[in-house]
């Protein structure tokens, strides 16, 4: 398979999971073991930053997975950046997933904050992840500023809807330098397929597994369904045909 390479750093999971919504944090750190997750995203406001062992953290620590701040909750490129810098200090990372969402309804990023903030935070050496609508001409400014990937919603987080910007998301992967990575709204295993078939270079998934019956179970189907869909895009999927066509010819059949 072809190497998944983000900030100089190879992943061999495609798989990037949240730690929001879990029922505990032993059952968030088992989750995560079991997707084989190498990239953990939690939000800087959700973790004690004056102490120096904090539960969340470690939790994701012992899992041997990278830790992955987000700025969930900065309104503009300033509470972003700001975010950021802490996580830096007291998380010791230079990944950082920008998001900015003034609008507390739904969610959406705000495109014009989010640029602003990647150009800053990649001059200052981050390895930045911005998430985003999926707009393939914003994804190339986000590329040409300096993001290492970028990370278009698949739905609004949170809603399981699926790959409901599908088509825009096709243009990215066909049009993009760095990885695409969907982001929110993934509801399923099928979804998390549908996207890697498409040739997005990863998912990220919380809310789905999280808040399922069985989040350990759940994380080892998305972890499956990943690597199958991942595999499917790699192998070369057969194109769409409007009619019928014959798997064996019917020619001389009962001559």
């Amino acid at each position: 398979m072809e190497q998944l390479i983000i900030g100089g750093k190879v992943f061999t999971s495609r798989l990037f999971v949240g730690t929001g919504k879990f029922a505990s944090t032993e059952v968030m750190e088992k989750a995560i073991r079991t997707s084989k997750s190498q990239l953990v995203t939690v939000a800087l406001k959700r973790v004690e930053t004056t102490n120096e062992h904090d539960e969340l953290v470690d939790g994701i620590l012992a899992t041997g997975a990278n830790l992955w701040p987000n700025t969930a909750g900065s309104r503009n490129a300033e509470e972003a950046i700001f975010a950021a810098k802490l996580a830096r200090e007291a998380l010791g990372t230079l990944f950082i997933k920008v998001e900015i969402h003034p609008d507390q309804k739904y969610l959406l990023p705000d495109p014009i904050e989010t640029l602003k903030a990647t150009e800053v935070l990649a001059k200052d050496g981050f390895i930045v992840m911005p998430y985003i609508q999926a707009d393939p001409v914003l994804a190339k400014r986000l590329e040409d500023a300096g993001a290492s990937a970028v990370m278009p919603l698949a739905a609004p987080i949170g809603t399981n809807k699926g790959l409901l910007t599908r088509e825009f998301i096709s243009i990215m992967v066909e049009s993009c330098r760095v990885p695409v990575v969907v982001d929110a709204g993934i509801g399923a295993p099928s979804h998390a397929a549908e996207a890697m078939e498409l040739g997005a270079d990863a998912v990220l998934v919380n809310t789905a597994i999280a808040t399922a019956n069985d989040p350990i179970a759940m994380a080892d189907a998305f972890r499956r369904a990943v690597e199958a869909g991942r595999m499917a895009f790699e192998a070369g999927l057969p194109t769409q045909s409007r009619y019928a066509q014959n798997t064996s010819p019917l020619e001389g059949f009962f001559d």
